[in-house]
């Protein structure tokens, strides 16, 4: 049972501070609701990619204090929500399962969850706990030992068989891009070298000539639409492995990667918002003129978009990020709840209207965060 967070801790403080573009009340409610309904795998992942960069910021691989990360967290950054997701994950996995939560299915899914606990493993206040470095090692061997491979060597989504989502691309390589910025060396640019690959690969079996990628490839069945949250799920992953690769230590072996990693980004966003709605959305299925609207893809890849012009200081897509962020504005309830979402069990559903998509919930948070961060850049 790991179990060192101090209650003081436990008991988070108030949010770390305004976020542009929503008011106190109505971000609070967001975290609130994405706090309380994140329960599956890649929900929970997703939860504590949100809560760092939004309300620890400097812990993100966003900014250059990513890599290291302080040794220990004090009382203004101590990541707590952050923190508990690790600790109740690694607390509750079963002692025979590598992946961090077991029996999913999913390959790629538990492994969302893997920087925050390593995270915790390296932040954590006493040196002989092995507890989050066991489990993050054990899910990294399951990922790159255990689980099937295509013939080109793409990593599966999928336990039972191979095959390819889209998803995926936030799910793992951000992990092992993550394992290898902390682990250094030759060792560490080796994993780095190897998240960089899996991006490769799923764009390689996953695009088409359209521009944007379909959804699910291989296996024993296949979804060639062009789901926007397929899409904006690989955009903000290879996006993080891009910032993990720019602020490690070793930035200067990746030079290449980096510009592609950029180009197969900008390439999903600049073609994915010549389909945008004239009321900021992103439909469901992107060029698919029956689909309906998703607030949820439209949060997440807007959320990417003002990253990438924070990176490279393009400023060409600004206008239909502001756009889509009006929009997701708008869809937000007074209890917190982002509406008109798509439902993510579902993938071409709309949500019911008594139910909500907790990933949903996270990408509002990293869509505040990203255009927080974009105001700020602008503003010297």
């Amino acid at each position: 049972m790991v179990a060192w967070l101090p209650g003081a801790l436990l008991a988070s403080r108030a949010l770390a501070q305004v976020q542009d573009g929503l008011n106190n009340s109505t971000a609070a409610n967001v975290r609130s609701r994405l706090i309380e309904s994140a329960r599956a795998s890649w929900e929970l992942g997703t939860a504590a990619e949100a809560l760092t960069e939004y309300s620890w910021p400097a812990l993100s691989v966003f900014e250059r204090s990513a890599f290291p990360p302080p040794a220990h967290l004090n009382f203004s950054l101590n990541a707590t929500d952050v923190l508990q997701i690790a600790v109740q994950t690694v607390s509750t996995k079963p002692a025979n399962s590598l992946p961090l939560i077991a029996n999913q299915g999913s390959a790629a899914d538990p492994a969302s969850i893997g920087v925050a606990v390593l995270l915790a493993n390296w932040t954590r206040p006493d040196p002989s706990t092995a507890a989050f470095d066991n489990a993050a090692s054990g899910q990294l061997e399951h990922l790159l030992h255990d689980v099937p491979r295509s013939a080109e060597g793409a990593i599966s989504h999928r336990e039972d068989e191979v095959q390819l989502w889209a998803d995926y691309v936030y799910m793992v390589p951000p992990f092992i891009a993550y394992y290898g910025a902390l682990q250094r060396g030759n060792g560490g640019r080796a994993l780095m070298q190897v998240a960089y690959d899996q991006c490769r690969l799923y764009r390689e079996a996953l695009r088409d000539s359209s521009g944007l990628w379909r959804h699910v490839a291989l296996g024993t069945w296949q979804d060639n639409s062009h789901w926007a949250t397929g899409n904006a799920w690989a955009a903000a992953g290879m996006l993080r492995v891009l910032q993990t690769l720019n602020h490690s230590s070793d930035a200067d072996f990746f030079t290449k990667q980096q510009a592609n990693l950029t180009e197969w980004i900008q390439e999903i966003t600049t073609t994915a918002w010549s389909y945008q709605k004239s009321n900021g959305a992103l439909l469901n299925v992107i060029d698919a003129p029956t689909s309906f609207a998703d607030t949820s893809a439209t949060a997440l890849l807007a959320s990417v978009t003002y990253r990438m012009a924070t990176l490279t200081n393009d400023t060409s897509l600004i206008p239909v990020a502001e756009k889509a962020f009006a929009f997701v504005k708008d869809n937000i309830d007074g209890q917190g709840w982002l509406r008109g979402t798509v439902d993510p069990y579902a993938f071409h559903t709309p949500s019911a209207p008594d139910a909500h998509s907790p990933e949903g919930q996270a990408f509002v948070l990293l869509l505040v965060a990203a255009r927080s961060a974009w105001k700020k850049f602008i503003s010297g």
